[in-house]
C-alpha cells in the first residue's frame, strides 16, 4: 500500500475527504518526525512505538572496490510492533 492508496482507504473509513485524510497523515508524520529528532519516543498503545536508536561507528566495504570505510556513528528511527499488533498479524493465513 502506499499513500495515495492509504490516503483512499482512510478516507472511506473515517468518512472524511482525501484532502482531509491527507492533512491527517501529513499532521501524524510531521508530529513523530519532530518528537524523534527531540529523543523522546511515540508510543501508541496496541500499535507499536516509534523510537531512536544509535548506531556505532563501524568499518564497511567499498562493494566494487573492496576497500575498507569508516561509517560514522548515526542515529536511526526504529518501530517495535505492540503485543495486539502482533497477534493480529499471526492470525493472518490461520484458520
Amino acid at each position: 500500500m502506499n499513500k495515495a492508496e492509504l490516503i483512499e482507504r482512510i478516507g472511506a473509513e473515517a468518512k472524511i475527504t482525501k484532502v482531509q485524510a491527507n492533512a491527517a497523515i501529513d499532521a501524524f508524520t510531521e508530529a513523530v518526525v519532530d518528537t524523534l529528532k527531540k529523543g523522546d519516543k511515540v508510543t501508541l498503545i496496541g500499535f507499536g512505538t516509534f523510537s531512536v536508536t544509535a548506531r556505532a561507528a563501524r568499518t564497511g566495504r567499498n562493494p566494487q572496490t573492496g576497500a575498507a570505510l569508516k561509517i560514522k556513528a548515526h542515529k536511526v528511527p526504529k518501530f517495535k510492533a505492540g503485543k495486539d499488533f502482533v497477534t493480529k498479524m499471526a492470525k493472518v493465513g490461520k484458520k
